[in-house]
């Protein structure tokens, strides 16, 4: 599962010229009403911080692929759009995606291990919105508290 993502990511930028990412930041968007969305809900749609997808679309803003908009009122809210132009490089990608999801992925699983592969994919789904709906009602620890990753498994001398 490691290597699957970089060798989409290669790919897409062989065949289409956008980074496996580009392509689905502007894949969700194309599946959206007026291919509009809140860059946090964009964010958490594509599972990126809203840094690292900031700087994406403002790669994506320069090739006129998406426009953002303030949205009115208080706060710092803002609204990705995809662009008819970026309407089109999406649409042109898709084959290739699909092609390249097939070849690495589907065409080599027989029908029992693609039904073994949908109910790892839900278990893994289950988890990890389980955790996330724990870790938005829980504070967070204080750093270097027992347990964290940084000092799991040490005992104090």
């Amino acid at each position: 599962m490691i290597s699957l993502p970089a060798a989409l990511d290669a790919r897409m930028q062989r065949e289409a010229g956008l980074t496996f990412f580009e392509y689905m930041v502007l894949s969700v968007l194309s599946e959206q009403p007026a291919r509009t969305l809140q860059m946090s809900t964009l964010a958490a749609r594509t599972a990126a911080s809203l840094s690292r997808l900031s700087h994406v679309v403002g790669r994506l803003e320069k090739r006129a692929l998406i426009a953002r908009t303030r949205i009115p009122g208080t706060g710092r809210r803002t609204n990705a759009t995809l662009t008819e132009a970026g309407y089109e490089v999406v649409v042109a990608a898709a084959p290739g995606h699909v092609a390249a999801v097939r070849e690495y992925l589907i065409d080599e699983l027989g029908p029992q291990e693609l039904a073994a592969l949908r109910r790892i994919g839900a278990a893994v789904d289950t988890a990890v919105k389980r955790e996330q709906a724990d870790a938005g009602s829980a504070p967070p620890p204080p750093q270097g508290a027992a347990g964290t990753h940084a000092t799991r498994g040490r005992t104090a001398d």
